[in-house]
């Protein structure tokens, strides 16, 4: 059995994306997958300075919650990374938390792809959630997950479940009027068959 690390972003605790993830955490679980799981609104981890201190040796000059998980990282074999749609993308919690990897990646004398690190060997996939299901909604969120995560970090794709539909921003959660949570049970259920 795997050891997945689920880090969720979403900003109500019984909201859409939380109901998602704990669907998914279900499947995932129901199989003997061992589960960590963090969220972004509980461990503050602050954006990326671009200082490069981490490159010279030494700690990341910010003091916030992401040392905490670098070691929950390196324990999982996949990363499943889940946010309601903001703006069309993934929340700035889950960027800011993406481009904290990099203080974690090291010299590679041979990058591949133009990448000058590397990084650690991990699967990956994506849960999120959004009250738009357009043909459209979530083509940004999925081209800056298979663009930093798959493509340029390295990570292995696991697949991705984006449910849309999911009702209003401003309202109530409305994700169990809808088969989501079905389908993100399955997909824990069945991320690594």
């Amino acid at each position: 059995m795997k050891k997945i690390l689920v880090i969720s972003c979403g900003g109500r605790p019984r909201g859409n994306t939380a109901q998602l993830t704990d669907a998914f955490i279900r499947g995932a679980h129901e199989v003997g997958h061992q589960i960590e799981r963090v969220s972004l609104l509980e461990t503050k981890v602050e954006p990326c300075l671009g200082c490069n201190a981490c490159r010279h040796g030494k700690p990341c000059v910010l003091k916030d919650g992401f040392g905490e998980i670098v070691p929950k990282i390196e324990w999982a074999d996949a990363l499943v990374f889940a946010s309601p749609l903001y703006y069309w993308t993934i929340t700035a919690r889950m960027k800011a938390f993406i481009e904290r990897l990099y203080g974690i990646a090291a010299y590679d004398p041979a990058p591949p792809l133009g990448r000058y690190e590397k990084y650690p060997d991990k699967d990956c996939a994506l849960l999120m959630t959004a009250a738009d299901n357009f043909f459209w909604t979530f083509q940004q969120a999925e081209s800056y997950y298979r663009f930093a995560l798959v493509h340029y970090l390295g990570f292995q794709d696991k697949g991705m479940l984006l449910a849309g539909g999911c009702g209003g921003s401003s309202g109530e959660a409305a994700i169990e009027k809808t088969d989501w949570l079905e389908k993100a049970y399955e997909f824990g259920k069945n991320i690594y068959h």
